[in-house]
């Protein structure tokens, strides 16, 4: 019952208020926020090249903060898959098909993930999923499970429900309805999709190849063919990154991951964290 009044309001109205409010610069609008934020939920800026919060020039640069150098190492590993955002494993496994599971007892189409192109999903079928949710507190840019080069990337454009746990339990499709980036990557395990999922008061989703407002609203947008050559990305380069929480689904094509063994839903997992291994058929895996 507590998801239905978001089905009533108005989500991409109140995301662009909250966009307008977090890029403010008038200094007493933009301190109170990050103080109040940073005590709300409890913020930890030890690990922040900035660990001062009036070092920001709005609140979006204090949520949207990088991280200091070495502060998440890579493993040796090369063949080591590692989590692509610092949150909540929420759900992880197989395909069913084309059908990935959003929550229990609720599953989803990765063709409708993916933006209803039967060849963009074609890969997958059968294949290995995993769903990292973002909550407000954690750093909020995106890194790369392995080295890919793009091949293709799609804004999608939907609705902003919350993609908290409950709301997750209770919407249906919730993750193919919602506002997303989809970004195809070639990979030393085959094609990889990383999809960038938007979220209630979310106000933009960027791209590294993108840059600042890579993704208005309304709007389908993709990398013209020429430039795809140009987007290559090592392991734990950053990819992406968004406002406020949201949700990070990759999915690898069948039998090219081995999830780790420890893996548990519900588990905190941090950026550059192993989570899997690409499989050693696939060989040569490089971090460049």
């Amino acid at each position: 019952m507590r998801t239905l009044p978001q089905y009533a309001l108005p989500q991409h109205a109140l995301s662009r208020l909250v966009y307008r409010v977090t890029r403010s610069r008038r200094r007493w609008l933009k301190d109170a926020l990050i103080r109040w934020f940073a005590r709300r939920y409890r913020v930890d800026l030890g690990e922040a090249r900035y660990p001062d919060p009036a070092a920001y020039l709005d609140f979006n640069s204090f949520f949207i903060r990088a991280l200091r150098p070495g502060a998440r190492p890579l493993p040796a590993d090369a063949q080591a898959l590692l989590a692509p955002a610092d949150g909540r494993l929420s759900e992880f496994g197989s395909l069913e098909g084309e059908r990935l599971l959003q929550a229990k007892g609720r599953r989803y189409s990765v063709v409708e993930l993916l933006g209803g192109s039967e060849r963009r999903a074609a890969p997958f079928r059968d294949g290995a999923f995993l769903t990292v949710y973002l909550a407000p507190r954690d750093y909020h840019r995106v890194h790369m499970p392995c080295p890919g080069t793009l091949t293709e990337s799609v804004y999608l454009p939907g609705t902003l429900f919350s993609v908290s746990e409950s709301t997750t339990r209770a919407v249906p499709r919730l993750f193919a309805r919602n506002e997303r980036v989809v970004s195809v990557f070639e990979t030393p395990a085959g094609p990889m999709a990383l999809v960038l999922v938007g979220a209630m008061l979310v106000g933009f989703i960027e791209t590294a190849w993108g840059g600042p407002g890579s993704y208005p609203y309304g709007r389908r947008e993709r990398l013209r063919r020429e430039e795809h050559a140009r987007v290559r990305l090592a392991a734990g380069a950053e990819m992406g990154r968004f406002g406020m929480g949201s949700t990070v689904i990759v999915i690898f094509p069948r039998g090219r991951v081995q999830w780790d063994e420890t893996l548990q839903n519900g588990a905190a997992v941090r950026v550059g964290m192993p989570v899997g291994r690409l499989t050693p058929d696939n060989g040569g895996a490089e971090r460049s």
